[in-house]
């Protein structure tokens, strides 16, 4: 397994129960590809450089993960499919 770095920005119209929900969703998927999450780190609503969707605000979330490689594609895919994750980036990190 390979440590990654998920950063993803969640709808800003969302009430708190629903980013917590989000966030679940996505803890949840990293284990079903037969990854673990080592680290949430949320960072709050914050202001976005440029509109994503319409939206000008974004709750920002940052996850450190292990993930198999082959895992990887099928997160991105699922990511893409959320109607409640605006953006997402991947990063592979050295540990």
């Amino acid at each position: 397994m390979r440590n990654y770095e998920l950063t993803f920005i969640v709808h800003p119209e969302l009430e708190k129960e629903g980013v917590t929900a989000a966030i679940e969703r996505v803890k949840q998927l990293i284990v079903e590809g037969g990854g673990q999450v080592n680290k949430v780190d949320p960072w709050g609503k914050r202001r976005l450089a440029y509109p994503i969707r319409k939206q000008r605000e974004g709750y920002y979330v940052v996850m450190q993960v292990q993930l198999p490689p082959e895992a990887v594609s099928e997160l991105e895919r699922r990511l893409e499919l959320d109607e409640e994750v605006l953006r997402y980036l991947v990063v592979r990190t050295e540990e």
